[in-house]
Order: C-alpha cells, then structure tokens, then sequence
C-alpha cells in the first residue's frame, strides 16, 4: 500500500491536464518490460531475458536522457518543457524516487526467478550456499581464470584518484597494512566470463562472476588486511551534441564524430550503482565522483543481468526445450526466379520477424547482376555487425552499378559500427553521403533505377525499420517493395536532394520530414475532425513507438473533442493522456510488450473507400517530425492495405500482452475476457500456416 501511494505522487508530479512527462512515461514503458518477467505465458528461460532488457534500457536511459537533463540544468536551470512545465532539475528529483522504487521491484523478481530456476534444476549460488567441495572449485576456478585479468591498484601519493570508466564495474576495498588505512580498488576486466559452471552432472550449478569476487577477491590484495569492501559500478553522461561544423575544414566529418564518440568514458557520472549501502566507502565513491546522493542506488545482487540471457548455453538441451520460446523463423514470401519482375507485376509486402527478409536480400543479389539495374541507393541507419546486405551493396559496386549509401554516422551506440562500414563501402567504390547537414537521417528506403531498351523504371523498398538482418528476427517491421512510377521518381528526387542538403521539396506521393511529413499527418487529422464535425463517422487508427510532439498530441484531443474516434497503440513513450472528460474521452491507447519489439509505425485515417494508410519510419515525437529525415509512404495495394489493417485489428484484441493506458496515467493489463489472444503468438501461427501451403 506504501508503495502504492507513494507511485500515485510521483506520478501525479508528472502529469498535468491531458499531458504526461516524456521521462516518466518510458520509465512506465520499461516497469512493463520487467513485469514480462513475472507473466507466466513466457517460458521461464525467456522472463530471465526481460530482467536483462529492463536493465539494459535503465542503463541506456541514464547515459542518454539522465545525461541530456543533466546538461540541461547546469546550462537552462530555468527552462521548463512544454509539456507539463517541469525544469530539468525537478524532472530528474522525480526520476530518481520512481528509479529508486524499482531497483528492490526487480531484486523481488530476480529473487523468484532463482527459486524458480532451482525447482528446475538450475541454482545460481552465492557464497553461502557453496558445499566445501563447491568451495574449493570456485576458488580453483577465481585462482586460474578470473585473478589474472583483475587489475588491483592501492591508491597512495603516487595513484591519488580514479577514473571509473562507464558501465563498468569495480571492488572497492578499505585496507590496512601496518598500521595505515588506504584504499584499494580492482576494476573487473570486462572480458570475463559472467558466469561459471560449478561441477558436472544433471543440476546446473551456476556461480556469476560477481559472486566469485565478492567471495574471493581479497586474494588479489596479498599483504593487506581487508576491513570494509563495496561493489560498485558508475554510468556517465553519453549525450553529446551531433551538430557539426562546416567550417572546421582540418578534420573530416567522421574524425569529428568519432571525437565525440571517445568523449563519452570521460563525461560526468549521472549513477552510482553499489551493492551496499552501510559503507564508508560509498561516502568515498560520492565524493571521487562529485555525484549526489539522489543519484546513487543500492542493487545488492548484480548491476549487469545479461547473463540471464545466456543461461540456456550452461543448460543441456533435452531440459531446456520447454524453457524457450518454441523456434520461429520468418515465413519466405517469395520462392520465384525473379523478385524484381514479381516486383513489376504486383506490390510485395513484408511483415518481419513473422516473414523472413530473404526477399529484400535477394531482391539487393539479382541487383548485383541483372543488366537491367543502372544503380542503387539506399539509407543506413543501423546495420548487423555481420551484413549481407553491405556485402551485397559492395558487390554491386564492384559490378558497375552506382551505389549510393546515405550513412548516418550520428545513429546513437551505432556511430562506430557505421563508420566501418562507411570505409568499408567506400572502399568497394559506393559514393557515400554522411547524411544531411544537421539533420539526422532515420528514414528506410531503398531505391533502385533500371533501363530496359529506352524505358527507365523503379523499385522502390519502404519500410518502418533498419536494413538489419539482426533485428527483422526481433523487431516487427513493416515494408512494401513497388514498382509505383510516382513513388519511384520521388525515391530518386529524396537521394538527390540528400545529396544537396536540400530539405524544402514536396513530393508526389511521399511525406518527408522535417517539411511535408507533420503537416501531412495533421492535414489528415484535420480531414477526420471536419468529418466529425459534419457528422459523419471519423476515425483515426495508429500504431507507433512514441507519442511525444505536443502540437500532435493537441490535434489529437481536438479532434477527439470533434467526435474523432481515435485509438492508438503506443509501444513506449505516450505524452497524452486519454480518458479525460470533454478533451480525449474518444481516445483509446493500448500497449503491448511482448515477445518481439513493437517497431512497426502505422498511420490509417477513415475507413472503407475513404481509408488513407501510410507505413513510416518516423514515431509522432518532435525529434522524428522536426528534427529528423523521415518518411511517411502511402499503402497504395488494397490487399496490402487490407493486411495491414487486419493485423491491427488482431493487436486490439490481445487480451495476454497488452496494457491499457488509463485515465489517471496508469497502465493496466487489458482484461481477459472469453478466448485469451496473444497478437504475436497469432501471426507466428499464420505465418506457419502460409508457409505449409
């Protein structure tokens, strides 16, 4: 009860009228991430995993929104956002409460799982539980493996401070040796195994590497008398400015980004995570770091959960069958000879992970060869660390077609990986564009021209996520390959205007941020609400990852208002708030969290002959509509269309994944009434059928 009063203040701090703070409302997003692991519909190896990812999203949120609030405050103390009015300062003092509520939420799960795990004949030990023997074998294990790539180090006159670098986790120690005090600290080498399989035999015994130091890490300070030790890990600011200077002519764009890139270990802690609280260590730790006590949280098992990600490698196969998700993988849309002739005759559509990317893959191979192809141009925002389709890109260069790669160097976590590949393309004679002056290039199209006799013709890809051979597996993504003239001679204008830095062209059939793609979508909302106010039925259907642009959010209530019938389905971030009386009572909002990643971005205005449809790269957040190049593609295919709806449809049934976002701010499981419907799990099951056909 306690907890829950105390989560119904923070929450009300951030929510004003109809608005709900951008923070707080991914905070919501990732709470739901960490309950997946507590939902009995997943496999127990698979709720491990959702520990993983709730953690690895806090950590991303720190680096990156904790940092950018923190720039804000020391440079706009006073600047307040537009949305509920909080300054930057009061926006992270309500951040840090509700954070500080879910580390023990998790510590809770984590605590089942283990209980869980063991029932199943696989315990994660700590010190207390080794055996003797069991003892023995670890420290054998520490002696051996993990000793040697411990760096040790006792502060003194000549080593008087530390560096902690980000992410990454250290011992702390007080020691003593005749007679004096001092301070000993062992940064934990980060390519050692996170975990260690303890014995043979049927049970699974499994010693994370945490636990190894804590029991036996004082042998790396031999001499010494250890009095007090503290497990500690900080994680620093990673949001910097990606503006560029044209005028630095001395260094190149890549060499500026990756400047910017090798800032990020040396930028000031926004956390402190220890595994104790009850240590004059700590008071030492805050002071080496200049960090507020706010910023520092207590998590007394593990900083890092990725090794419950990899707990079914230490399990043998026949035992963990059950503990996974049954093997999926997607459906091959197209087995013909040819994907650009099917292309020719008809629209193809793609629904990842549920069909396979093979026929965008095959579609780049027949590139390579076919006569017909006089160049390719493609964007890159995030690529696999193993690329088929670099690889095939490069092919094509070297084959004698012009391949053109707009590369954003800026994706965020990505820069270094896109600058090899940027060199590496480049290499392979592809003419490479580092996107468009200031403005970050997140749009997913594919253009590719051919000449048969005098005729020129297009291939156009759209879709609403990266050219990723990793995540098509993970994340559902929506993609459409056309032969449509129109779409194809606006492909080959968006390169040419790329090229140019030119962001003031309408095109014919395409919305393009940052010009035409927010006044498009709202000259659609605008079409329902004077439909609404007439008389006539209205609705707006939507399915994105984030709702965050204020001017959006009050189109939306004012259509509401009107009579609109909206409904949406929000992944994460949702700023407004339906369900309040006389301004967005017409509004629904949904999410879901489930197996695979909601990606997909889908805009649909009316219904029947009136319905418009657009799949897009772009969420509804200022950033993506102002501030990015995106793109917003008509469905032109009635079937494809009608596909498309269809599947949106299913999601507003699912009664198993889905949350409801409510009018108090709160997100609530929607209610199993009748048949229980998981909307991944069905489309897995009709993609497995199309395939059998």
């Amino acid at each position: 009860m306690k907890e829950a009063v105390i989560s119904d203040r923070i929450g009300k701090r951030f929510r004003k009228g109809i608005y709900m703070n951008r923070e707080y409302s991914w905070l919501l997003f990732n709470k739901r991430v960490l309950e997946q692991s507590q939902d009995l519909t997943n496999p127990i190896l698979e709720r491990c995993r959702f520990i993983s990812i709730f953690t690895s999203n806090l950590d991303e949120f720190f680096m990156v929104r904790v940092g950018s609030l923190w720039n804000e405050m020391l440079t706009s103390p006073d600047e307040k956002e537009n949305k509920t009015d909080l300054t930057a300062s009061e926006q992270l003092e309500g951040i840090c409460d509700y954070v500080r509520k879910l580390y023990p939420i998790r510590t809770r799960y984590y605590s089942r799982l283990r209980k869980e795990l063991s029932l199943h004949g696989i315990k994660i030990m700590t010190d207390t539980d080794l055996t003797g023997r069991q003892k023995e074998i670890c420290e054998r294990i520490f002696t051996d493996s993990v000793l040697p790539l411990l760096s040790p180090l006792v502060l003194d006159a000549k080593h008087p401070l530390m560096q902690f670098e980000n992410k990454q986790e250290y011992m702390l120690y007080e020691l003593e040796k005749e007679g004096r005090r001092m301070v000993g600290v062992m940064k934990v080498h980060p390519g050692l195994d996170r975990i260690y399989r303890i014995g043979e035999g049927k049970k699974v015994r499994l010693m994370p590497l945490e636990e190894m130091i804590r029991a036996f890490g004082d042998k790396a300070f031999t001499g010494y008398d250890v009095k007090d030790k503290l497990y500690l890990r900080v994680t620093r600011n990673a949001d910097f400015d990606t503006q560029i200077d044209d005028t630095d002519l001395e260094h190149d764009y890549p060499e500026q980004m990756k400047q910017k890139v090798d800032s990020r270990a040396t930028q000031c802690a926004v956390r402190l995570e220890t595994d104790r609280e009850d240590s004059k260590l700590l008071e030492f730790a805050k002071k080496l770091l200049h960090l507020p006590s706010k910023f520092c949280f207590v998590s007394p098992n593990f900083f890092r959960y990725n090794f419950l990600g990899n707990l079914a490698g230490y399990i043998p196969d026949e035992q963990k069958a059950d503990m996974l998700y049954k093997p999926f993988s997607g459906a091959e849309v197209f087995t013909g000879s040819s994907v650009i002739d099917e292309i020719f005759r008809r629209d193809l559509f793609l629904s990842y992970p549920y069909d396979s990317m093979s026929t965008l893959v095959k579609l780049l191979e027949e590139c390579t060869v076919d006569d017909r192809v006089q160049s390719v141009q493609i964007t890159i925002y995030r690529l696999a660390s193993h690329s088929r389709i670099a690889e095939l890109l490069c092919k094509a260069s070297e084959n004698g077609k012009q391949v053109t790669v707009v590369i954003e160097l800026s994706a965020r976590f990505d820069e270094e990986n896109n600058m090899y590949f940027a060199d590496k393309l480049k290499n392979a004679g592809c003419t490479i564009i580092y996107g468009m002056g200031n403005y970050k290039v997140h749009s997913k199209i594919l253009s590719v021209v051919l000449k048969e006799k005098d005729n020129i013709k297009y291939i156009t890809h759209l879709g609403t996520g990266n050219y990723n051979e990793s995540t098509s597996k993970q994340y559902t993504d929506l993609n459409i390959l056309t032969s449509d003239r129109l779409i194809g001679e606006d492909a080959v204008a968006f390169f040419q205007n790329i090229a140019i830095a030119n962001t003031d062209f309408s095109y014919e059939r395409l919305l393009v941020a940052p010009k035409t793609l927010k006044s498009g979508i709202i000259a659609l909302i605008d079409e329902e609400t004077e439909k609404a106010k007439r008389g006539q039925n209205a609705v707006i259907l939507a399915k994105m990852n984030s709702l965050t642009d204020k001017e959006m959010i009050d189109k939306f209530a004012e259509a509401s208002e009107a009579g609109v019938q909206i409904t949406l389905i929000v992944r994460g971030i949702c700023c407004l708030v339906p369900g309040i009386e006389g301004k967005t009572d017409n509004i629904k909002i949904i999410s879901i969290v489930g197996r695979f990643l909601e990606h997909s971005r889908v805009y649909v205005f009316g219904e029947g002959s009136e319905r418009k449809m657009y799949i897009s790269s772009a969420d509804l957040m200022t950033r993506n509509v102002s501030k990015r190049v995106e793109i917003a593609a008509p469905v032109l295919d009635a079937e494809i269309a009608d596909r498309i709806y269809d599947d949106l449809q299913t999601m507003l049934t699912d009664n198993v994944k889905a949350s409801k976002l409510c009018s108090d701010g709160k997100y609530r499981r929607v209610e199993t009434l009748g048949e229980m419907v998981d909307a991944q799990q069905q489309f897995i099951i009709e993609a497995t059928e199309e395939a059998a056909l």
